[in-house]
C-alpha cells in the first residue's frame, strides 16, 4: 500500500519536536539533519532513526519532499545575545534556500526568533525562495496563543508554491504554570526527569526572600548581604534575573539556560529551587512519554532550542489545510 502522507525533511532539527508536531499531525518526516549528536539521540528514540548528525552545509539534498522545515541557529539574531552581524552562525539560514533549491517542496517553514525577520540574512533568504517562484508569509506567533503556558514569541516564515497563507487558528487551552503541573509530584523526586538542581547555600538564601513573581530586585531590597557586587553595578536592568514563577499565570520564555537562576524567571513558584526538566518540558507542551537523552544542561538546551509542540501541530495543521 501506497503511503500518502505529506512527506517532510527537517534541518537543524535539534531534538525532534518540530518533526513529531508535523509527525502526528499526519505527515511522514523521511530526513532530517542535527549537527548536535546528543540532540539526535534524543531524536531518534521519541521521532525516527531517519535522523542524521551531520552539518547541514557539509551535505547534499538528495531527492524530493512536500514540506522543507527549518529552525536555524538564532544566537546571532536573539536580542538577548550580542547580535553579531559577523556571527558565522548567520549565514547558514542560506542553506534552507540551496536545499529548496535541490528538492522543491511545495512548502518551506522556517523558525526562528522574531528579530530575525529584522535582519539582512532573513531579506536574502526572503529573495532567494523568490526566486524560486514562493511566496512568502511572515509571522510572529506567541505559544501562548496557541495552548502554551509560556509567552514565547517566534517568527515563522512560510513560503509556498500554492497561494498565500494566513496565520494558524489560536487555541488557548493550558495557560497557567498551575494547569501545566496539573498530575506531577510536588518535590522534584527525579523520576522520568522530573530533576531539578540542588542550590547552593546562597542561592538558597536568595529565594528565600524572592516571593512570587519576584526577582533579584527584591533581594537587592530585602537581604543586600546576599547581593553580589556585581548587581549592584548593572542595577536592575535584567528584571527576570533570580524571577521566580507565578502559579496562576503563564511562564516567560524558557532559553537554554532554564535551570540557572541567574538567567531568567525559573525559579519554582513556591519552593527554593529552579524548576525541573519535566516542570520546564510541561511548560513547553511537550508529552510526558518524551524521553530525553544527555546531562541536564544538555535537556535544558534541547527544550530551550526546540519548538513547542503545541505551536508545531498549529503549523503544521496550518501547511497540511493549505496543502489540500
Amino acid at each position: 500500500m501506497i503511503d500518502s502522507r505529506p512527506t517532510v525533511v527537517d534541518l537543524f532539527a535539534g531534538a525532534g519536536l518540530f518533526s513529531h508536531a508535523f509527525r502526528v499531525s499526519g505527515c511522514r518526516v523521511v530526513r532530517a539533519v542535527e549537527i548536535d549528536p546528543v540532540a539526535a539521540e534524543t531524536y531518534a528514540q521519541n521521532v525516527g532513526t531517519q535522523v542524521e548528525v551531520g552539518d547541514v552545509s557539509r551535505l547534499q539534498p538528495e531527492g524530493r519532499c512536500d514540506i522543507l522545515i527549518a529552525g536555524p541557529p538564532c544566537q546571532g539574531f536573539s536580542t538577548l545575545g550580542a547580535r553579531r552581524p559577523d556571527d558565522p552562525r548567520n549565514s547558514l539560514c542560506f542553506q534552507v534556500v540551496r536545499w529548496a533549491k535541490a528538492m522543491r517542496p511545495k512548502v518551506v517553514v522556517i523558525e526562528n526568533v522574531a528579530a530575525f525577520l529584522e535582519s539582512d540574512e532573513w531579506q536574502s533568504v526572503r529573495r532567494g525562495l523568490s526566486r524560486l517562484d514562493y511566496e512568502v508569509a511572515t509571522f510572529v506567533l506567541d505559544a501562548f496563543d496557541y495552548g502554551v503556558p509560556q509567552r514565547r514569541r517566534r517568527s515563522f516564515a512560510i513560503a509556498s508554491r500554492a497561494g498565500t497563507f494566513v496565520a494558524p487558528r489560536q487555541r488557548r487551552t493550558i495557560r497557567t504554570v498551575r494547569q501545566a503541573w496539573e498530575g506531577l509530584p510536588a518535590e522534584a523526586d527525579g523520576r522520568n526527569h522530573h530533576y531539578a538542581p540542588k542550590p547552593s547555600k546562597i542561592a538558597f538564601a536568595r529565594m528565600r526572600v524572592i516571593p512570587p513573581g519576584g526577582d533579584k530586585r527584591d533581594v537587592m531590597k530585602r537581604a543586600p548581604r546576599l547581593v553580589p557586587p556585581s548587581w549592584w553595578k548593572v542595577s536592575c536592568e535584567v528584571t527576570d534575573a533570580w524571577g521566580r514563577m507565578e502559579w496562576d499565570s503563564p511562564c516567560n520564555t524558557l532559553r537554554t539556560a532554564l535551570q540557572n537562576a541567574s538567567k531568567g524567571r525559573y525559579i519554582h513558584p513556591e519552593q527554593h529551587r529552579v524548576i525541573s526538566l519535566r516542570e520546564a518540558a510541561r511548560l513547553h507542551s511537550i508529552p510526558d512519554e518524551w524521553t530525553f537523552v544527555g546531562l541536564p544542561t544538555q535537556i535544558a538546551r534541547q527544550i530551550g532550542n526546540s519548538v513547542p509542540p503545541a505551536l508545531g501541530r498549529a503549523v503544521a495543521t496550518t501547511v497540511l489545510r493549505h496543502l489540500g
